[in-house]
């Protein structure tokens, strides 16, 4: 009798913990990956969930940081604070190599090590609080994420395999998952946002999508596939918004759908490392271009190297400034003294071009087709993102000039 009720105690205390949790306000994170602020203007944009989110609560056009690239920017987001401080300057660690090319992009480093900032979803984990993660970045091996669905999935995965035992996915889904078609890996996140509303209820949920970014990049802002694509993430988010609403959630739950950066429409290429090789710098100079923006690694402490570096890349069509770590804290950049993973240089690109890794041809070059691209420097209103708000405690119907991506977290 005593084990009897000791079990019934214990039953009806994970009971009350249970609707306690059930109970409590969630916050839904929704980054739509390359989506433009100047977007929104179009009113025949074929958006009618993200318009139902706009009337019914708040949107701006959010500013973002350097580099308007996406790590970085989901990153500020969840920290509050600029590339200098959460150390993340590209889409993974820049690692030294102590070898050629002197350095890398590691993506696949853990998040203790990647992110130098306390995360929201550190502190929603300190207080008791449930997080959960679906092709978010930043982020792996991430300690105080409660239930992970990655960007890399796999049939292995705990999340996975649970997903594929209540045949909400099957083991093909993820078979070379991380290799299928974007539009493809976006439905599939879309299927695991939705589980984890419907089965865990995450008091956290971040949630990133990549294909708009893709079209993009491939056709330019504003084209056809651009336009496609921001339709069928509209649809995306009609999925997550009625898995809210079919939980029973939809009074407790505050959304907030964002983008990391904006586009530029570009038709030229800048090949820095052909400018390079060109001035007879091969091996003893590297560049990794961004987009909008390109970092310069060399020794700086060899003087006559470095001025014929600048000399190099000075006067080149197509490069609009050659900047100098001595402006790098006013772009919220670390120099190369505080953190190794930065360039002892940076370029900006002029409007209508964007930086390429190309090692052929003439220095500048024309491209097939207009493309599109960001990392261009934050202060190009092109590279705003969206804000969008709705749900517990937002006021229907606001419409603010501009918000800055510093203050999601």
């Amino acid at each position: 009798m005593k084990l009897r009720v000791i079990l019934l105690t214990f039953s009806l205390a994970c009971l009350v913990a249970t609707a306690q949790s059930a109970a409590r306000p969630k916050v839904v994170v929704i980054s739509l990956d390359g989506f433009p602020a100047y977007a929104l203007e179009d009113p025949h944009l074929p958006i009618p969930t993200l318009r139902t989110l706009m009337r019914n609560g708040a949107s701006a056009s959010m500013t973002t940081i350097n580099p308007t690239v996406t790590w970085p920017n989901h990153t500020t987001m969840v920290t509050g604070v600029r590339a200098d401080e959460h150390g993340l300057l590209a889409n993974g660690s820049i690692v030294q190599t102590g070898a050629w090319p002197p350095v890398k992009v590691d993506p696949m480093i853990a998040k203790p090590e990647m992110v130098h900032a306390p995360t929201v979803y550190d502190a929603a984990h300190a207080a008791g609080l449930t997080t959960a993660q679906v092709d978010w970045v930043a982020i792996n091996k991430a300690p105080t994420i409660t239930w992970a669905f990655s960007e890399w999935a796999s049939a292995d995965g705990p999340l996975e395999k649970e997903m594929i035992e209540r045949g909400f996915l099957s083991p093909g889904d993820l078979d070379g998952f991380s290799k299928s078609n974007i539009l493809f890996r976006d439905q599939i996140w879309t299927r695991a946002a939705a589980y984890l509303i419907k089965y865990h209820q995450p008091d956290l949920l971040l949630y990133h999508l990549l294909s708009l970014d893709s079209n993009h990049h491939e056709y330019g802002p504003g084209s056809l596939g651009g336009r496609a694509a921001i339709a069928f993430l509209d649809s995306c988010v009609e999925k997550v918004v009625n898995a809210v609403r079919e939980a029973g959630l939809a009074g407790q739950t505050t959304f907030l759908v964002v983008s990391d950066h904006g586009f530029k429409k570009y038709a030229k290429q800048v090949r820095a490392s052909i400018a390079i090789e060109q001035a007879g710098l091969a091996g003893k100079v590297w560049v990794i271009p961004e987009g909008g923006t390109a970092y310069v690694y060399f020794d700086d402490k060899n003087a006559e190297l470095a001025a014929k570096v600048r000399k190099a890349l000075t006067g080149v069509e197509g490069i609009d400034r050659v900047i100098e770590p001595a402006e790098y804290a006013s772009l919220g950049l670390p120099t190369p003294a505080k953190d190794k993973q930065f360039g002892q240089l940076l370029l900006s690109a002029k409007s209508g071009y964007s930086f390429s890794g190309a090692t052929g041809g003439p220095v500048t070059a024309a491209v097939p087709q207009t493309a599109g691209s960001h990392g261009y420097l934050a202060s190009d209103p092109e590279m705003n993102a969206i804000f969008i708000a709705a749900g517990r405690g937002v006021r229907p119907g606001v419409k603010l000039p501009t918000v800055a991506n510093t203050d999601i977290a």
